[in-house]
């Protein structure tokens, strides 16, 4: 085989599997591995309750369930910008929704507020558009929410007594919008402490995975892959790690990101598919006779 042509296969086979790791076209939560444990700036954010990946800037934003700042990290944590909230009691959950705005959710009164980004900047509660999700209660309402663009729905947790999970349609922040239950946890879980759709994941549009949601479980350390009916579909023990883990987001790559109280950041990745590896070692391989060629 002429060198030029070698060169060739070899170039292809690499993409070929860089592009396999690169692009999630399915989601097995008994493929993950941790791959990073990272601290998160002590400072700007107390005791992490949620994270939610911002797919316009490829960074994450994490908040602290204190309520006193909303923190852009880099995927290892590394602090990127810092705006302050005033007036949040309870701040549980938090999705971007695009073109740099986010969703807060407060847990005891159950609203969600819309606000702006803005490093450097500060947001109060009582001059942020809202929309009520369920009525006040105690330490035991709403501790995720998450955004779907593909419907413009989003998806929330009630902790416990009774858990929940629930979509909310035809929300504008202005009072408009409808509140439902998806369907009636009975998940073999303690609580529910965040949810996130799986839609966000462009290599998952089209496949069964793209309707899914992961939902984490404090109390229990339990990541799920659930079904909009309810059913386990994989799971990623969390017990041998830490037991203080409350937010849960996905990356368009398929990375997982979890935060904990302490406050650090947890990176999960799915090991490479066999395909990848034979790809990569068929190219390596070719490498490596063309250097004997090149010797000989």
């Amino acid at each position: 085989m002429p060198v030029r042509n070698a060169m060739r296969v070899l170039l292809l086979a690499a993409a070929l599997a860089a592009s396999a790791a690169a692009q999630a076209s399915a989601l097995n939560l008994a493929d993950y591995r941790l791959s990073g444990r990272y601290d998160l700036p002590a400072l700007a954010v107390s005791e992490a309750s949620a994270v939610t990946y911002n797919w316009d800037t490829g960074s994450l934003f994490v908040l602290g369930d204190e309520g006193d700042a909303l923190v852009e990290v880099s995927k290892t944590g590394a602090q990127l910008g810092v705006m302050s909230l005033s007036g949040f009691d309870d701040t549980e959950g938090l999705s971007y929704v695009g073109n740099g705005k986010f969703v807060v959710a407060e847990e005891r009164l159950q609203d969600a507020y819309l606000l702006t980004f803005a490093a450097g900047g500060t947001a109060s509660r009582a001059a942020l558009p809202s929309f009520s999700i369920g009525a006040t209660v105690g330490n035991i309402g709403i501790e995720g929410i998450s955004y779907e663009p593909l419907t413009g729905n989003f998806y929330t947790v009630k902790e416990k007594s009774p858990q929940a999970v629930q979509v909310l349609s035809g929300v504008d922040f202005g009072g408009a919008g409808s509140v439902a239950s998806l369907f009636t946890p009975s998940l073999g879980v303690l609580d529910l402490s965040d949810i996130q759709v799986l839609s966000t994941v462009p290599g998952l549009n089209g496949t069964a995975d793209q309707d899914n949601l992961l939902l984490f479980s404090q109390e229990s350390s339990l990541l799920l892959e659930v079904s909009r009916s309810g059913q386990v579909l994989s799971q990623f023990d969390f017990s041998s790690l830490a037991g203080d883990v409350e937010g849960v987001t996905i990356g368009t790559d398929g990375t997982i990101y979890l935060v904990g109280e302490k406050p650090e950041l947890f990176v999960l990745t799915p090991v490479p598919e066999p395909e990848s590896y034979a790809l990569l070692l068929a190219g390596l391989g070719l490498l490596g006779w063309i250097s004997r060629r090149k010797t000989a």
